[in-house]
């Protein structure tokens, strides 16, 4: 599976393959990463795409010491799931 790269400048995590691209679309509000959205094309799905965006950035939120703000449901969903996450809403 292809890595998850951060763009910084967009404020996205993206993950591609061939020609189909999925991302996780974030703003950082000065201490504050508010996850707004997860997007995977139907091309993609089922593979754990979207669980692994989601990882990716909550973890990158962890290092960098901001307070997750989940505002996408799939986000929501996924931290209700993984607990070690709660701690830094």
């Amino acid at each position: 599976m292809t890595e998850v790269t951060h763009n910084l400048e967009k404020q996205l995590f993206e993950f591609s393959e061939g020609e189909f691209q999925a991302y996780l679309g974030y703003k950082q509000e000065a201490n504050e990463m508010v996850i707004y959205t997860t997007q995977v094309p139907k091309e993609l799905g089922g593979r754990g795409v979207a669980s692994l965006l989601t990882k990716t950035a909550l973890d990158y939120a962890v290092a960098n010491g901001l307070k997750i703000v989940p505002l996408c449901s799939f986000v929501e969903t996924y931290i209700e799931r993984h607990k070690d996450y709660q701690d830094y809403l």
